[in-house]
Parts: C-alpha cells; sequence; structure tokens
C-alpha cells in the first residue's frame, strides 16, 4: 500500500513538472559562439554560449522568456516525454544554473559534438525547446 501511494505521488508530481513547462519565444535561438563547427582545438577548450529573443537568468529565477544554458557534450539531444522533465545531472549533460555563458572544458583528442539546450528556472526545456545546432570539433 505505501508503494502504491508513493508511486501515486510521483505520477502527481511528474503531471505538475509537465504541466508547468516555461514557452519560449518564437524567434528564440541558442548557438555556439565559439568553437566554429568543424574547428580542430587543443584542450582545455573555451567555449561561448549565445542566446537572441530571450535572455539568461540562473536557475530558480522565474522570470518570463528567460532561461539558463545546458551543453550537451557527445550525446544526444533529450526527446519526447524526456523534453517535459527537468534535465538531469550526468555525463555529459553540464548544467549552467548560474547564467553563466561560457565554460572552459577538457576533452580528450577524437571528434567532440556539442550542442546547447536552454532550460527554464526548474532545468526544464521550454516549449518549443530551443536547441543549437550541433558543433562538431576535432581535439588534437
Amino acid at each position: 500500500m505505501h508503494r502504491l501511494i508513493l508511486a501515486f505521488c510521483a505520477l502527481l508530481l511528474g503531471m505538475a513538472a509537465a504541466a508547468a513547462q516555461s514557452p519560449s519565444t518564437p524567434d528564440a535561438k541558442v548557438y555556439i559562439i565559439s568553437p566554429a563547427d568543424g574547428a580542430t582545438v587543443s584542450s582545455p577548450v573555451r567555449v561561448q554560449f549565445g542566446l537572441s529573443g530571450m535572455g539568461v537568468a540562473p536557475a530558480g529565477i522565474d522570470k518570463a522568456r528567460t532561461g539558463h544554458h545546458h551543453l550537451l557534450i557527445n550525446r544526444p539531444l533529450p526527446s519526447g516525454e524526456e523534453l517535459e522533465y527537468s534535465l538531469p545531472a550526468e555525463d555529459g549533460l553540464r548544467h549552467f544554473g548560474g547564467g553563466q555563458t561560457e565554460v572552459t572544458i577538457d576533452l580528450p583528442k577524437g571528434t567532440h559534438r556539442l550542442r546547447l539546450l536552454l532550460g527554464d528556472h526548474n532545468h526544464v526545456p521550454h516549449v518549443p525547446p530551443v536547441v543549437s545546432d550541433v558543433v562538431t570539433i576535432t581535439g588534437r
């Protein structure tokens, strides 16, 4: 019985999170300023984030038409229901909840795919999601 109650509560919380997604603006664009797509880089790599049509605000600040950056490194973009919930903190998904607009990262030699995804005050992607193009770089 206790497990059933916990499962029901989790379902309700999940539904609330999904219902609370923040809207993006129609002209919103997130992009990687540098490095450029196709660049050959040495580690550590400075990655600069760009955003137009919306503003940057730290996680926890519920302000319309704002969000903060999440950098996906060598991983696919979340899809389907994954886009309705808070983005997980795990390998290949870096959170910049302080409102940061750049980072210096260590990458091993080889090919790497970088992509940005804007999240709202709760780390939930906006509706529709604000996603950058993939930038492919080669570490030497």
